[in-house]
């Protein structure tokens, strides 16, 4: 199962970031909140796009090689979870903080709590 779940979340992060990298302008307007962040950049997109072209190839070389993976997969969970704080601080600084902790669920806290999942357990080999 847990392979499964790695890949999943591999492939969900590769969709994000080559959206990001392939049509910025849709993305900016597609995913909930985005916009509310600030101004459309262009610069700034492709910098967080190849970040999650990172985070997708870590995930990826865990699901391929475990024990050599596994240090990639600690390192996309650590942006992945750091980026979710962002949110959260975000959130608890705006009069919408329910509104927007929900709203950043499935995009940014449930990726971040399945990597920290995936790298909290034990590391291959340690088991």
């Amino acid at each position: 199962m847990k392979p499964i779940i790695a890949i999943v979340l591999a492939l969900a992060m590769a969709a994000n970031a080559l959206a990001m990298l392939a049509e910025p302008v849709w993305w900016y307007g597609a995913v909930p909140g985005v916009a509310a962040a600030g101004p459309f950049n262009l610069h700034f997109i492709r910098d967080i796009g190849m970040a999650y072209l990172v985070v997708a190839g870590g995930v990826a070389w865990f699901v391929w090689r475990p024990a050599q993976g596994w240090a990639a997969l600690v390192a996309a969970a650590a942006f992945l979870a750091l980026h979710g704080l962002i949110h959260v601080a975000d959130a608890i600084a705006s009069p919408l903080c329910g509104q927007n902790l929900l709203r950043d669920l499935p995009g940014v806290f449930l990726p971040a709590l399945v990597a920290v999942w995936l790298a909290l357990n034990p590391k291959p080999g340690d088991a």
